[in-house]
């Protein structure tokens, strides 16, 4: 298991390097995640890459183990945002105006992708 979680951080540490490197504007770790899921496809398609943690699902228990204790991970967010209540107060009908318009606009983008995907479905259907 240690081994696995070391690749994954491997992982995100890599995507986290070419992020900083070439200056891109996207998270590090998402580009680990996406370099992680190349690895785990190729691994299904090449019996070379299936020894060490790549074998026998060790990469999937892991991340397993990672999710069934994510609640933890936000345990310093809570804390911060704690530490912050002065500028909570300060700024917070601000803060609650951006949150609800970001809300809307993500359902207004969500319910515009599935109308485009579902005409564009429903169009090669008819082909």
């Amino acid at each position: 298991m240690l081994a696995s979680l070391g690749l994954i951080l491997l992982c995100q540490l890599i995507g986290e390097a070419v992020v900083r490197g070439l200056g891109l504007p996207l998270p590090g770790p998402v580009l680990g995640l996406l370099l992680l899921l190349i690895l785990l496809l190729t691994r299904d398609r090449l019996a070379l890459l299936a020894s060490g943690p790549l074998r026998n699902g060790g990469v999937e228990t892991a991340g397993k183990g990672l999710l069934a204790h994510l609640s933890l991970l936000f345990v310093p967010a809570g804390v911060g945002v704690v530490q912050e209540l002065d500028l909570l107060a300060s700024h917070g009908v601000a803060i609650i105006l951006v949150l609800a318009l970001s809300v809307v606009v993500t359902l207004l983008a969500t319910v515009l992708t599935f109308r485009l995907v579902s005409r564009l479905l429903r169009q090669q259907d008819a082909r």
